[in-house]
């Protein structure tokens, strides 16, 4: 039976799909802001602006500019967790599976550099807001479970040594990834090569990949 013309049902799913369209704008916008000007530089006004919202709303939202800040990173990491999800590694011949992940997270770290900055950001205060967040160790505990299946895929079928540690190697793997790009500059200006180049990127994509490989085959 159709719902009366003023009844709930009919009145509360459009507000709810406002409210979900705002808080995605927000949060969109906040991204933006936090990424470009940190979180000490980032200004509740502009982050209304840049959603074409008002600023109460993000108050009323989210609470504070710190709490919106975490639920931008929060965002953010569900982000990329999802997207490596869609790999499907556990599906993949381990070799490839390794080797498909180190290319995802440098292609990621590319694709997406407000990653980088708003991580660096997070880092100058200590984790001071995902020590908070209720969601992110369980946000990354399938990542982890995902890539220890693939180690011991690996090592059952005698390619992998066997006591990698999952959270290590995906350490790693972030690692010759990020600080190759959160440095480029510096690195280029001080080795007197433009490692943004076509061909050094290429390159370093195959290095990282064979330094990974080298060091979970046996």
């Amino acid at each position: 039976m159709k719902a009366p013309k003023d009844s709930p049902i009919e009145t509360l799913e459009p507000r709810s799909r406002d409210a979900d369209r705002s808080q995605l704008a927000i949060l969109a916008a906040a991204r933006e802001e936090f990424s470009q000007l940190g979180l000490a530089g980032a200004r509740m006004d502009s982050i209304a602006t840049r959603a074409g919202l008002n600023k109460r709303l993000i108050y009323y939202y989210f609470g504070s500019k710190d709490d919106l800040f975490l639920a931008v990173l929060e965002r953010t990491y569900a982000d990329i967790r999802e997207a490596e999800q869609r790999l499907h590694l556990d599906e993949i011949e381990p070799v490839e599976a390794i080797r498909q992940l180190v290319s995802f997270t440098w292609h990621y770290y590319l694709e997406h550099p407000e990653f980088i900055t708003l991580l660096n950001s997070e880092n100058l205060h200590r984790a001071a807001h995902l020590k908070r967040s209720e969601r992110i160790q369980e946000m990354n505990s399938p990542l982890v479970q995902l890539l220890d299946t693939v180690l011991e895929r690996g090592r059952r079928e005698n390619l992998f040594h066997a006591g990698v540690d999952p959270v290590q190697l995906y350490i790693s793997i972030a690692s010759l990834c990020y600080f190759y790009l959160s440095n480029n500059h510096t690195l280029s200006a001080i080795f007197g090569r433009d490692l943004r180049a076509p061909k050094a990127m290429a390159q370093r994509l195959s290095h990282m990949t064979d330094l990974v490989l080298g060091y979970v085959l046996r």
